[in-house]
């Protein structure tokens, strides 16, 4: 696979994991009169510090992004607006010319972003929102793959853009953009994202509460720089600073398979999926290879110690975490440890790809700094210097809630990238911010199995959309999500998602494929491997 394709692929699963199954419900809709009319004159329109490129009607249900081999396809007619923002903000809106939800849908990004997610803007067309997504102010270089940072050098106005200014900017002017070109303001605005996406839904929650009312957040890369020295680089540096540490794809899937056996049957059946990780004890040193055993077959003891510190996770010289550890049960599969994202780069090489970049031009400033030579505890305070333009770690969401806002949260267990510990320490800390009401505003659904965003042999295929929608417009709280698994686009498995702390629990009687037989229960589980 080339790196266009790959970069394609990449996107593709980060930025549309979230939108991947949207249920098409029936909604008030607004008609508009002549919108090819409307839609041309929005080139006149004036906006601080932006400037509209182009206002064109797009019918003929196809569009081919700008740079892309493949169109998409299925859309319905629309108003497709470009414009830039200063210093170097490109977005666009997309607006349904028939049929309209009054719904204004914002989408996220992946990695560096430098991109506009078309994929995603499609995905809520379809559904008849208005939909807006930005490229965060910059544009991805071609040999990138989506972690390119070259373009931060020397630039931290571009950086406090990616951070959060540009989704903010983008969000208003949408919204003003759509309310020109239907007459009215947008009844309720959303924004949906994974990845770093999540992170920018929380960043919107914690910096700008008034931007939207409700919010999905997926696998949150929330508090950015630690993710990056705690997870991206401690990986790489764990498997790749020592040659003997390098775990080979043949062994990762040794790993899985010795996982699954060990851990697999612990909720009453056996399906290839921990539907609680933190209640497996896997002692991968049982790998270890034996006098005379074919090295193939087993692991060394640098490789033994590697994947226990990446499920240890980061810490710094006094012993305090920097990143929680991956969970067991990720390792498989072509988003696994073997082959994360984008389909052609193993794990070690793609975290590696991320944490370069971005410490090279954007934490160090010089583009021949070796990131195998960071020492958190020494350079500390390089990252500080970023943290309040990247980092959303602010649990405190009271302002996002007193505005009547919801907010859902969730992650994969199986994430192979963001630990999905993580997104459980910020839900908890919101707990201990706004106290036993936090589940009135905000929920997070952990799915087993799930890989990044997507992918994995859990259910991963959900309607967070639709929930977060009920539960805005119509006070209906999301009790469960139900979740499917699909082999070769036929559903073979559902499940229901549940609110955290609580989880899916087969009831021992019936299809254990179906989610009819699983209830939503607190389970007690101690944190840790």
């Amino acid at each position: 696979m080339d790196a266009r394709c790959s970069r394609r692929a990449w996107r593709r699963r980060v930025l549309d994991a979230a939108l991947a199954i949207s249920l098409v419900a029936v909604h008030p809709v607004v008609v508009l009169a002549q919108p090819g009319e409307s839609c041309r004159k929005l080139t006149s329109l004036r906006i601080p510090d932006t400037t509209i490129e182009s206002a064109a009607v797009i019918e003929d249900g196809n569009f081919n992004p700008p740079g892309a081999t493949n169109s998409i396809r299925r859309l319905p007619p629309f108003c497709r607006v470009t414009g830039i923002t200063r210093p170097a903000i490109g977005f666009e809106v997309w607006m349904p010319l028939g049929k309209w939800t009054g719904r204004f849908e914002v989408v996220g990004n992946g990695g560096m972003a430098g991109t506009i997610s078309y994929g995603s803007m499609a995905a809520a067309l379809r559904r008849g929102n208005a939909t807006a997504s930005t490229n965060t102010g910059h544009i991805t270089q071609p040999t990138g793959s989506g972690f390119d940072a070259s373009w931060s050098l020397n630039r931290p106005e571009l950086v406090e853009d990616f951070g959060h200014r540009a989704l903010h900017l983008t969000t208003v002017n949408g919204k003003q953009i759509a309310r020109e070109f239907y007459r009215k303001s947008v009844n309720h605005s959303y924004y949906v994202g994974c990845s770093k996406g999540g992170g920018q839904g929380l960043m919107e929650a914690q910096r700008y509460p008034g931007d939207f009312d409700g919010i999905v957040a997926g696998d949150p890369a929330y508090n950015w720089t630690r993710l990056y020295a705690g997870a991206h680089l401690y990986y790489a540096m764990s498997t790749l600073k020592d040659p003997e540490s390098y775990i080979q794809p043949a062994k990762v899937k040794l790993l899985a398979d010795a996982v699954n056996q060990a851990c697999d049957a612990k909720d009453g059946f056996t399906d290839g999926v921990l539907d609680d990780p933190l209640a497996c004890h896997f002692d991968p040193a049982v790998l270890a290879c034996k006098q005379g055993q074919d090295p193939g077959t087993c692991f060394t003891p640098k490789q033994v110690k590697a994947v226990k510190d990446i499920w240890a996770g980061s810490h710094d010289d006094r012993g305090r975490q920097i990143f929680p550890g991956l969970v067991p049960g990720g390792e498989g599969g072509s988003g696994g440890w073997q082959s994360w994202v984008t389909g052609s780069a193993p794990f070690h090489a793609t975290h590696w790809k991320a944490a370069d970049s971005f410490f090279r031009f954007m934490v160090m400033g010089d583009p021949n700094y070796d990131p195998m030579t960071f020492d958190y505890d020494r350079d500390k305070g390089a990252l500080d210097r970023l943290a309040p333009a990247l980092d959303a770690i602010d649990a405190n969401l009271r302002p996002f809630e007193r505005r009547g806002a919801k907010l859902i949260l969730y992650h994969g267990w199986s994430d192979p990238d963001i630990s999905p510990l993580n997104t459980i320490h910020y839900y908890k800390a919101m707990e201990q911010a706004t106290g036993p009401g936090t589940s009135n505003f905000a929920r997070l659904f952990l799915v087993p199995g799930m890989q990044h965003c997507g992918g994995g042999p859990g259910t991963d295929s959900f309607d967070a959309v639709s929930a977060i929608e009920r539960w805005v417009e119509k006070g209906v709280a999301p009790v469960q999500i139900v979740a499917s698994h699909s082999t070769h686009g036929v559903v073979d498995r559902t499940r229901p998602l549940c609110p955290y702390p609580q989880m899916a629990v087969f009831s021992g009687k019936g299809n254990p494929n179906d989610a009819a037989n699983f209830v939503c229960r607190v389970q007690q589980v101690t944190e840790g491997n």
